[in-house]
């Protein structure tokens, strides 16, 4: 069995991102009953090599969260919806948190095309056995890329994903989001403000930009973005990012729903969470 890779000191936080937290908090404590509103943590999976570290942060401030699961490329040499994953995602269903598709080899919609006189998508997976490759998908073929993620998750975790998706990158067309639509899956992205920047180069967006950006910009009602594992950032965003985050909108009177309580797609579930 292969084991996780661990990162050393992920949390050599600097004297900026302490005093950053501390500013967040000298507030006062805000009473845990009086939420002043709520925001959506979200996950998107990546090379995974954090994982653990992330689910340590969300267990210690009692988060709960919604991942959007790929079959991506991992650090230690297998793909994130393996069998050498599949107990860290039980884990997190036994913690509560919540699971939909983010497409099963991680596909990239590129343009809508024609093909035979119908709409068809031109996409470009970033894992499978196709990685780095451009071809067409029918809107059935596509469909087939989110339902396998979120059997993939049925599977490992015994739990019903959401019935909702989320495209790599966000990018969609309508004639995309209309063809999930009718096979049973409604894409959600992430607001303006809950683009956390794990994404973004370290040297040049460094952690405490970062983590002040967030604090100054979320507010009430934002779905936030972030990943289990981002390649091309040197300096991981979690957990150093994130439980300060966590800490100082807490402090603001924020309280952290996963996407089964948000308003606009509760009303898509068949029936109350277990």
């Amino acid at each position: 069995m292969r084991s996780a890779k661990t990162h050393g000191p992920l949390l050599r936080s600097s004297a900026a991102l302490v005093l950053i937290a501390a500013s967040a908090l000298s507030t006062g404590s805000i009473a845990q009953n009086g939420c002043k509103g709520a925001v959506y943590l979200t996950f998107d999976t990546g090379h995974m090599g954090i994982a653990p570290l992330v689910a340590q942060v969300l267990a210690r401030q009692q988060v709960r969260v919604t991942f959007f699961a790929a079959d991506e490329r991992t650090q230690d040499g297998g793909s994130s919806l393996d069998e050498h994953w599949a107990p860290w995602w039980r884990a997190r269903a036994a913690e509560g948190h919540e699971f939909a598709s983010h497409t099963l080899h991680h596909t990239y919609w590129q343009a809508d095309v024609r093909q035979g006189g119908a709409t068809a998508f031109r996409v470009k997976p970033s894992a499978g056995p196709r990685a780095g490759q451009s071809f067409t998908l029918t809107p059935a073929a596509y469909c087939q890329q989110i339902e396998a993620a979120a059997q993939r998750l049925r599977v490992i975790t015994g739990r019903e994903p959401l019935p909702l998706y989320r495209a790599p990158g966000g990018k969609t067309s309508p004639a995309l989001l209309a063809a999930a639509k009718r096979c049973g899956y409604t894409h959600v992205g992430w607001s303006s403000a809950g683009f956390l920047g794990d994404e973004l180069p370290s040297d040049s967006h460094p952690h405490q930009a970062l983590l002040a950006r967030s604090l100054r910009s979320i507010g009430d009602g934002d779905i936030l973005l972030a990943h289990l594992g981002i390649w091309s950032r040197k300096d991981p965003w979690a957990p150093a990012v994130l439980e300060p985050l966590i800490e100082g909108l807490k402090a603001r009177g924020l309280c952290f729903r996963t996407l089964a309580e948000h308003p606009a797609y509760a009303p898509l579930l068949s029936g109350p969470r277990p």
